[in-house]
């Protein structure tokens, strides 16, 4: 058979992501910052945006129902459709009877900040492990020579206050004999916090032993040389070592506890950072009311100068209204991609609060297992817009403040067929170690036993997995004898 090249019409189907389209999925996933940070970026780039004046705003807002609940009032379901990224992306729209007839006030949200939970505790930049070296470098009577060597082994140092280089590499680097470095390092040990500069934990506990002045032979015995007894709380195999009775172990050993391991931890540079909820949600007269937060976002319009320009019609030079046409076409899409994104955003909390009213009125016990799809099918939207909704995003409940991302959770099953949040069980077993005796710690398989009791089946290897989780040491490593 014969081959032979020829054409012949297909018809077919895909779904085509239209930059419109990018875009309001990027600005739905950003956080509450990137969200203020884009607006301003397309502020300088788009002349027909800018900020409204708050005093010339008109009283309406832009679907302002739908920004907040009146309780007892009904309010009539609104079946907002996910943006699909057509009509305002075609060339041949109409633009200027759309600017004639679009809504050009800025888009807003509930403003009245009287209410809202006050944000303290912003932080000054605080003094670092390095900058309070240094500081005691220039005030020591170390030579230069030595200054200069104390200012290399303090930049290397990690954030605990180990030294993270050997002395041969320092003393290569700076020139001077490693017996020099080593004397330096011996001094820097002593500055404040005691320990700093040590090579190791053993090093580290053996400097802030030796500050002590009346050094505990016992004590120093067993951090140069039972190390790995003392981290399994071996006690009498120590005691039997040394020859001593178990109480002077004790005794050492309780020292030992009272030291710092981690001796840069007071001057860590990691900052608090505040978190400002994009939603708020309320009790008010038994009902939950979800408020968007609009606090310092800036409030688009459209400039009213190239609003007119377009709308004068053939005064306008062709390339002038082409351009025009452009940044319109690009400022109303952002507008409506803000809009559509809040509405997302208030949409999903608002579902998120009525599945998990239990968890808001009684506490994280409460909480019920939930998935995406129960929120997309609430609303009608993909799981995928839920997920991208959800992501880095935080409600202020009158339970705390949480991401959106914490309500959905696995379920642990019932001997009654119940379900329970996965963060729920977390939170139990938290509360059943803190209420442990010290000296008595519940194992994995007691506690196991414990929820059981509370009708709740799980695994060991879960509750294992779940206490590591949350940070939790064994039974073995939390017990505590004195």
């Amino acid at each position: 058979m014969a081959l032979e090249i020829k054409q012949s019409p297909k018809l077919t189907q895909q779904l085509v992501i239209t930059p419109q389209l990018q875009q309001a999925i990027k600005l739905l996933q950003l956080t509450r910052m990137e969200l203020v940070d884009l607006i301003q970026e397309e502020m300088k780039e788009n002349p027909l945006l800018e900020e409204a004046d708050l005093s010339e705003e008109r009283d309406t807002s832009v679907d302002e129902g739908d920004q907040q609940e009146v309780p007892g009032q009904e309010a009539q379901k609104e079946m907002t459709q996910e943006v699909k990224g057509e009509g305002e992306g075609r060339d041949d729209f109409d633009w200027e009877s759309y600017a004639e007839n679009f809504d050009f006030s800025p888009y807003r949200g509930s403003t009245d900040s009287e209410d809202r939970p006050s944000f303290e505790n912003f932080l000054s930049r605080r003094t670092n492990l390095a900058d309070h070296l240094m500081w005691q470098i220039r005030l020591s009577d170390l030579t230069e020579k030595q200054k200069e060597i104390g200012r290399f082994i303090i930049g290397n140092l990690d954030e605990n206050g180990y030294l993270n280089t050997s002395i041969e590499e320092i003393a290569a680097h700076v020139a001077f004999g490693p017996q020099e470095v080593e004397e330096v390092l011996k001094r820097i040990q002593l500055f404040d916090p005691v320990g700093v500069g040590a090579r190791d934990l053993r090093e580290c506990l053996l400097a802030q032993l030796d500050a002590m002045g009346d050094v505990d032979s016992i004590a120093q015995e067993i951090v140069m040389n039972h190390m790995a007894r003392l981290k399994t709380r071996n006690y009498g195999q120590i005691a039997k070592k040394l020859g001593v009775s178990l109480n002077r172990v004790m005794d050492a050993i309780r020292l030992i506890s009272e030291l710092e391991p981690k001796p840069g931890r007071e001057y860590s540079s990691e900052q608090v950072q505040n978190i400002i909820p994009d939603v708020f949600v309320y009790k008010i007269e038994g009902e939950y009311v979800v408020v968007l937060n609009e606090d310092e976002m800036p409030r688009l319009r459209i400039n009213s100068t190239y609003r007119n320009i377009l709308q004068a019609g053939s005064g306008t030079p062709e390339c002038d209204r082409k351009y025009i046409q452009d940044r319109l076409r690009s400022a109303v899409w952002l507008l409506k991609s803000i809009h559509q994104r809040q509405r997302t955003i208030y949409r999903v909390t608002k579902s998120i609060v009525q599945l998990q009213r239990e968890f808001l009125d009684r506490g994280v016990n409460y909480l019920r297992p939930m998935v995406l799809r129960d929120v997309a099918e609430e609303i009608e939207m993909h799981e995928s817009t839920v997920s991208r909704a959800t992501n880095n995003k935080y409600v202020h409940t009158p339970q705390g403040i949480f991401e959106l991302k914490y309500f959905f959770n696995n379920s642990i099953s019932s001997f009654r067929g119940e379900d329970f949040a996965s963060e729920s069980v977390k939170n139990l077993i938290k509360d059943i170690i803190a209420k442990e005796n010290p000296k008595k710690p519940y194992s994995d398989e007691k506690i196991v036993h414990m929820l059981r009791g509370m009708n709740i089946d799980i695994a060991r290897r879960t509750v294992a997995k779940y206490r590591e989780s949350l940070r939790i040491l064994s039974s073995n490593e939390r017990k505590r004898l004195f």
